[in-house]
C-alpha cells in the first residue's frame, strides 16, 4: 500500500498518560518507529511537543477519547501542520495483544497510509462559544428540574397553583411562593398578588392556594426559590457573555433568524456547533448526516433494514428538534406545512425531526453564501406538488358524503 506521509505520529490518549508513536518511512521495507509515553500534565504535554519538533513530525492523529483529547489537541495544534481527531470506531484494532503502544503504532500506521479521516473541529473562537452554549443548556435544565421539585412540593401540601397558573415561577407566581415561604396563609392576600390577565382568575387562585405547609416545607420552599434565583442570575450572566462572543457573527445570526422557528438562542447554538465556515462540509446533506439528523442506511441483499439514526451531535440535534417544534406552531410558511404534511402520516416526533433536518440544510446555504437570505416556498408548496393526488382525495371525500362531482380544468 502506498505511503502518503513519510513521517507522522499516532497518539493514544488516556486520563493520566498519552502514548506517542512516530512512524518514519525509510529505505528498509519495515518502517522505523519510536514510541514514548508522556504524562497529561502541562509539563508532560510540552515535552511531547518538543519531542515531536526534534523529530520533525508535523502530522499527528489521535483518538477522540472523552474530553481528554482537548488539552493535547490545543497544544499540538499550534506547532503541527495537521492534527486529526479520529472517531474511535474508525480505527478499531484486530482483537488480541492490545496495548497502549500497539494502539499508538496502529494509529500511526493508518495515518501514514492515508486511511484516517479527521473529525470536524471548529476554530478556537467557535469552540469557546460552544463551551458557553452547552453550559447554558445544562443550567436551563437544572432550572427546569428545580421548578418541577417546587411543583412536587406544592402538590404534597395540596396547593394546586400549577392547575391555575401556566408558569408557577412567573412574576405573580414567584411572589406568591415567596409569601407562602415567609409564612403567609391568607389566601385572599395571596391571590391579590396576581397581575395582568391572571387577575381574572382570583377566585380560582384563592381555592388553589388553600393548602397546608408545615415549617419544614416552608424552609425547603425558600431554599428552592433561592436556588432558582441563583440559576436565573447565572443564566443572565451567561447570556451576556455569549452575546459578546457572538458579535463577530452578528450578520450570519441575523440571516439564520429569518428561518421560522429559529430564535436568537437557537441561532447562537447553530453557530457554536457548526461554525460559519461551511467549506468543511461537502454539501448540506453531508452536514445533516454529520449532525445525526438523517435516517440511517442499512441495506443488505436488496433489503432495507433498520433506519435508525446515528448519534451525531446530540447538542445540535436537540436544538434543531426544538426549532422544528417551534416552526410547527407558526403559520403560512413552508416549514409549518411540512410539519403538518408529515405529522399525519409519521407522527409528531418524526415530523419535528424532519423539520429540524430542513432547518439545518437551510442554515447551511445561508452560511455558505454571504448574500443569501431565506426564501420561503410558501404554505401551498406540497399541495402544488401533489395537485392530482389532492384532487383525487377531495373527490373521494365528496363522494363519501353523497355528492356527485364533475371536474373540468380551468382555461
Amino acid at each position: 500500500m502506498r505511503t502518503v506521509l513519510p513521517v507522522c505520529c499516532g497518539l493514544d490518549v488516556h486520563k493520566r498518560t498519552v502514548t506517542a508513536c512516530i512512524r518514519r518511512e525509510g529505505a528498509s521495507p519495515a518502517a522505523a518507529t519510536q514510541t514514548r509515553t508522556f504524562t497529561t500534565t502541562t509539563t508532560g504535554l510540552l515535552q511531547l511537543v518538543d519531542w515531536l519538533g526534534q523529530h520533525g513530525c508535523r502530522h499527528v492523529a489521535m483518538e477522540s477519547t472523552g474530553v481528554y483529547w482537548k488539552p493535547v489537541f490545543n497544544l499540538v495544534e499550534g506547532v503541527c501542520q495537521e492534527v486529526l481527531l479520529v472517531n474511535a470506531q474508525h480505527i478499531q484494532q484486530v482483537p488480541g495483544r492490545k496495548t497502549d503502544v500497539k494502539d499508538a503504532e496502529w494509529i500511526a500506521d493508518l495515518y501514514a497510509h492515508g486511511l484516517l479521516k479527521g473529525s470536524f473541529i471548529p476554530p478556537a473562537p467557535i469552540r469557546d462559544l460552544r463551551e458557553l452554549t452547552r453550559y447554558r443548556v445544562k443550567l436551563v435544565q437544572q432550572r427546569a428540574d428545580q421548578s418541577n421539585r417546587i411543583q412536587k412540593l406544592l402538590e404534597g401540601a395540596n396547593i394546586k397553583l400549577a392547575s391555575v397558573v401556566s408558569d408557577v415561577l412567573g412574576v405573580s407566581g414567584h411572589q406568591m411562593l415567596e409569601s407562602l415561604a415567609a409564612g403567609e396563609t391568607d389566601v385572599v392576600k395571596l391571590a391579590e398578588m396576581s397581575r395582568g390577565r391572571m387577575r381574572n382568575k382570583i377566585p380560582q387562585l384563592q381555592e388553589a392556594l388553600n393548602g397546608v405547609l408545615n415549617s419544614t416545607q416552608r424552609w425547603l420552599l425558600d431554599e428552592q426559590l433561592r436556588h432558582v434565583a441563583d440559576l436565573d442570575q447565572r443564566i443572565g450572566r451567561l447570556d451576556e457573555k455569549i452575546e459578546e462572543l457572538c458579535r463577530p457573527f452578528s450578520e450570519q445570526m441575523e440571516r439564520l433568524q429569518e428561518i421560522p422557528g429559529v430564535s436568537q438562542r437557537l441561532a447562537e447554538i447553530l453557530v457554536s456547533e457548526i461554525g460559519v465556515d461551511m467549506s468543511r462540509f461537502a454539501d448540506d446533506r453531508h452536514l445533516a448526516s454529520w449532525a445525526g439528523m438523517c435516517p440511517g442506511q442499512d441495506e443488505s441483499a436488496g433489503k432495507q433494514r433498520s433506519g435508525k439514526r446515528r448519534k451525531g451531535n446530540q447538542w445540535l440535534r436537540r436544538a434543531l428538534t426544538e426549532a422544528g417544534w417551534a416552526a410547527s406552531h407558526t403559520k403560512d410558511n413552508y416549514l409549518a406545512a411540512q410539519y403538518r404534511n408529515l405529522a399525519r402520516r409519521r407522527g409528531r416526533k418524526k415530523a419535528c425531526i424532519a423539520v429540524g433536518h430542513s432547518i439545518l440544510r437551510i442554515a447551511y446555504h445561508l452560511l455558505k453564501s454571504p448574500d443569501a437570505h431565506y426564501n420561503d416556498l410558501g404554505p401551498d408548496h406540497f399541495a402544488t406538488q401533489k395537485k392530482s393526488q389532492l384532487a383525487h382525495q377531495l373527490l373521494r371525500r365528496l363522494a363519501s358524503l353523497g355528492y356527485q362531482v364533475t371536474v373540468t380544468t380551468a382555461a
